[in-house]
C-alpha cells in the first residue's frame, strides 16, 4: 500500500476497531469507582494546600529545634526498584510502603544538602505565595551552591516527591525539548492561539497544564523517537498525507513535559497512540518511558504514563519479515546486550508476551537497526509504504 492522493480512512478498519475498543475501555475504567484514577488530582494542586505542605516540614524542623534535637528529612528512595509495584492500568507506581533516606542537619556529609532543601523550599514558598513561576535553569542562578543544574532537578524531584505535589503546582516549570504538528490548536496559558497543522514543528509548551481548548481530529497519535526521523515525516508531509493525525517527539528520552502532553492528549481525546522508535534496547526503553513511566518519577506516574500506547515499530520481527539487508543491522554492543538483559527483567515484559518475543529475537540474533534501516529499500519507504501497512493492517503490538 501507498498513499493515494487523499486517505481512504474505511480502508482503516483495524485502527478504527482499536480506537472503539480503546474507548470502552476507558469507560469501564472511568466507570470503577474503586479505580484510584478517579481520585487523583488530574489539575493544580490550590496553592494554599502547597503552602500548608510546606509549613508542616518547617513546623517539624522548628519543633526539633525547641526539643534540642537535630532536624532531619525523611526522603522516598525513588530510585530503587524495590519500592516499585506495576499495575497496567497505571504503569511503574510508587509502593506505599517504600523505604526511606534520612537527610540530616548534623552530619558533615549531608548537612550541606539539608541546607539546600530549605533554600529551594523557601524559594518555592515565595513562588507559590507570589504567584510567581520559575524554570528549574532560574533556581539554578540563584544560589552558587547548588554546585550544578542536575543537584537542583534531584532536590525539586525529591520535593515533590516528599510533599506529594505534581512539580507543576509548586510553581516550577522546565524548558521543553520536544516538538508537536499535525490536527491540533489550543490556547496556552497566557492566551496565545496556537495552530499546529502547518508544516513546521511546534515546540511543547513549558506549562502543558495551563493549555485549554484542545481541538483535534486527530485518528491517531504518533511518538517518534528522534528528532531526525520526525523532521523527515515533516519534510515528506506525513501529516498532510494520513490526515488527521498528530506526531509528537521528546528527541530522545523525554522530557517531562513532552510526557505531560502525551498524557494530556489521551485524556482529551482518546485517539490510538502508537510508538515509532528505533529496533534497540534504548529506543525500547524510552517507549516503555512513554507507556508505563520511569522509576525516579514512579509518586507521579498516575500523571505521566499512557498504558494503551502500542508499539508500531521498527520491530526487531521486522527484520526477517521485511528481508532488511544485512548491511543495515547493527551488532549489539556489550552495553545494549546489558541493558537488553535489564528490559527482559521488568515486569511490564512479563505482562506482554508479544513484546517478550520481540526482545527474544533481539537477543538471539544480537542485532539492532535504526528507523533509517528502511531507507535501504527507498528513501520514502518509511512514509509512503511501512507505516501505511502497519496502520492499515493492525501492525502494532
Amino acid at each position: 500500500m501507498s498513499f493515494p492522493r487523499e486517505t481512504d480512512w474505511s480502508l482503516f478498519t483495524l485502527l478504527h476497531q482499536h480506537r472503539i475498543s480503546l474507548s470502552r475501555a476507558e469507560e469501564k475504567t472511568l466507570g470503577n469507582k474503586d479505580n484510584p484514577l478517579n481520585s487523583i488530582h488530574s489539575c493544580e494542586i490550590p496553592s494554599s494546600e502547597v503552602l500548608r505542605a510546606i509549613e508542616n516540614v518547617i513546623e517539624d524542623v522548628i519543633t526539633s529545634l525547641s526539643r534540642n534535637e537535630a532536624p532531619a528529612l525523611f526522603l522516598n528512595n525513588r530510585s530503587d526498584w524495590e519500592n516499585i509495584q506495576f499495575k497496567d492500568s497505571v504503569g511503574l507506581q510508587m509502593a506505599s510502603n517504600c523505604t526511606t533516606r534520612k537527610i540530616r542537619s548534623d552530619c558533615p556529609k549531608s548537612a550541606p544538602k539539608f541546607a539546600l532543601f530549605l533554600k529551594l523550599l523557601s524559594i518555592i514558598y515565595k513562588m507559590v505565595q507570589t504567584n510567581i513561576y520559575a524554570t528549574k535553569r532560574d533556581i539554578f542562578y540563584t544560589d552558587t551552591r547548588f554546585g550544578n543544574q542536575r543537584v537542583v532537578d534531584n532536590i525539586i524531584n525529591d520535593i515533590s516527591c516528599m510533599l506529594k505535589i505534581p512539580r507543576r503546582s509548586l510553581h516550577i516549570l522546565s524548558t521543553s525539548k520536544g516538538c508537536i504538528a499535525g490536527n491540533l490548536s489550543y490556547i496556552e496559558e497566557d492566551g496565545t492561539k496556537v495552530n499546529c497543522t502547518c508544516s513546521t514543528m511546534t515546540a511543547v509548551p513549558s506549562n502543558v497544564e495551563g493549555m485549554r481548548n484542545l481541538i483535534t481530529e486527530a485518528e491517531f497519535i504518533l511518538i517518534v523517537e528522534k528528532d531526525a526521523t520526525f523532521q523527515r515525516l515533516l519534510d515528506d508531509n506525513f501529516c498532510s498525507k494520513l490526515s488527521p493525525c498528530i506526531m509528537i517527539t521528546g528527541k530522545g528520552v523525554p522530557d517531562l513535559n513532552t510526557r505531560l502532553l502525551v498524557k494530556k492528549l489521551w485524556d482529551s481525546c482518546h485517539a490510538p497512540i502508537f510508538a515509532l522508535m528505533d529496533a534497540d534496547p534504548h529506543g525500547i526503553e524510552i517507549m516503555c518511558v512513554y507507556k508505563y513511566g520511569s522509576v525516579s518519577m514512579s509518586f507521579e506516574a498516575h500523571h505521566l504514563t499512557v498504558p494503551a500506547i502500542r508499539w508500531l515499530g521498527l520491530l526487531p520481527s521486522d527484520f526477517d519479515r521485511l528481508n532488511i539487508p544485512r548491511s543495515a543491522l547493527i551488532p549489539l554492543t556489550k552495553q545494549d546486550q546489558s541493558k537488553l538483559a535489564s528490559l527482559l527483567m521488568r515486569p511490564y515484559i512479563s505482562y506482554h508476551p508479544a513484546w517478550k518475543k520481540e526482545l527474544d529475537i533481539m537477543a538471539t540474533s544480537k542485532m539492532k537497526a535504526e528507523i533509517q534501516a528502511l531507507t535501504s529499500f527507498s528513501s520514502d519507504y518509511l512514509t509512503k509504504v511501512y507505516l501505511p501497512n502497519k496502520l492499515q493492517f493492525g501492525g502494532w503490538i
